[in-house]
């Protein structure tokens, strides 16, 4: 089956999620800090190089998940290719990455403060620690006000619409946080960006559709309607 082309389209944020080949701990290990901070570092940098406008982050032991605006179409596939060679150069363990990231697009204003509060609770979702702010290699602590990012990152305006100030900001953003992500939220985050696809309503995919790189969303089942009989 052939694989699909990467999924862009002009100021759309995107979602990526890309494994590493190999699992740096276990979630009953602790993760080791050398080798995070080292990844952490990397990221940094290359999100600086490509102009990547970078909303969220988080690194796990096992896997590398984004939320960004590309400057272009190649800006986000640059700073995952980047920092695999960085790995590849300066952590001898093989393969970077277990095959392609997957990326999915998503509707502002809908699904952009959903998808971080996904991202920035994996951590906790995955067993390494019992809140999302307490992983220090995420964006979830500079969020919520418990100091500033290591990493150069660009708050998207939906963030931004969340109050006036940062204190406010930052409050209302540690609501959802402790809330956690609505099961069924979640479980559509993961199947956008499992299949590569746009997630949010009708007339933004019909929007979207007329932007984007391919098509944004899985075609209908079955057969075309035959038309009726004159």
């Amino acid at each position: 089956m052939a694989r699909l082309p990467r999924l862009y389209a002009p100021r759309i944020p995107q979602l990526a999620q890309a494994y590493f080949a190999r699992a740096f701990a276990q979630a009953s290990e602790p993760a080791p800090a050398a080798d995070m901070e080292r990844l952490r570092g990397w990221l940094g940098l290359e999100v600086a190089r490509h102009g990547l406008a970078l909303h969220a982050w988080v690194i796990t032991p096992d896997r590398l998940c984004l939320l960004g605006t590309p400057a272009d179409a190649h800006g986000l596939s640059r700073v995952i290719q980047g920092l695999g060679r960085r790995m590849g150069a300066g952590m001898p363990r093989g393969r970077a990455y277990q095959g392609r990231y997957h990326n999915a697009l998503l509707e502002p204003g809908r699904w952009v403060l959903p998808t971080m509060v996904w991202l920035e609770s994996l951590p906790a979702a995955l067993g390494y620690v019992d809140a999302p702010a307490r992983w220090p290699w995420s964006s979830a602590a500079a969020h919520i006000g418990l100091g500033a990012d290591p990493l150069p990152v660009s708050d998207h305006m939906d963030y931004w619409n969340e109050g006036n100030t940062p204190f406010s900001r930052q409050a209302a953003y540690r609501r959802r946080l402790e809330a956690g992500v609505d099961p069924r939220q979640g479980a559509q985050v993961e199947a956008a960006i499992l299949g590569q696809w746009a997630l949010g309503e009708r007339i933004f995919l019909a929007h979207l559709g007329r932007l984007a790189s391919r098509r944004v969303a899985p075609a209908s089942r079955g057969r075309p309607r035959k038309a009726a009989a004159a």
